[in-house]
């Protein structure tokens, strides 16, 4: 009986430059309460409103990186933390990552406006 052949991959040839940042796909279980949280973050991001958002974040000494601190004071809307703990913590985690990409895609100039909400100290 033969065995079969295994076949060989060369490693060499492998692009390691973005492989390490590729993520699998994540089902969302429960999409339309994602779909409100997500939307009431992009609301607050928003061009119109994103300054508003980081007056009310400065007003209220709050960090913009301290996701679940700005969700319970109701930053995000009065309703978004009732919402948000309806979720997976896989969803949960997702939604996470979409507030602090959303945070660093805010114009540079507000950013340095606010730059003590942005500080890592």
């Amino acid at each position: 009986m033969s065995q079969p052949q295994q076949q060989q991959i060369d490693l060499s040839q492998v692009n390691r430059s973005n492989a390490l940042y590729e993520r699998p796909p994540v089902a969302i279980v429960d999409e339309p309460t994602f779909r409100t949280v997500r939307s009431a973050i992009e609301s607050s991001f928003a061009a119109h409103n994103v300054e508003k958002f980081l007056r009310s974040l400065e007003r209220a000494g709050l960090r913009i990186r301290d996701f679940e601190s700005v969700l319970n004071a109701g930053k995000l809307g009065v309703s978004t933390a009732v919402e948000y703990n309806k979720l997976t913590d896989g969803d949960q985690g997702q939604i996470r990552e979409f507030y602090l990409a959303s945070l660093e895609k805010v114009e540079l100039p507000l950013r340095d406006k606010y730059f003590k909400l942005y500080a890592y100290y």
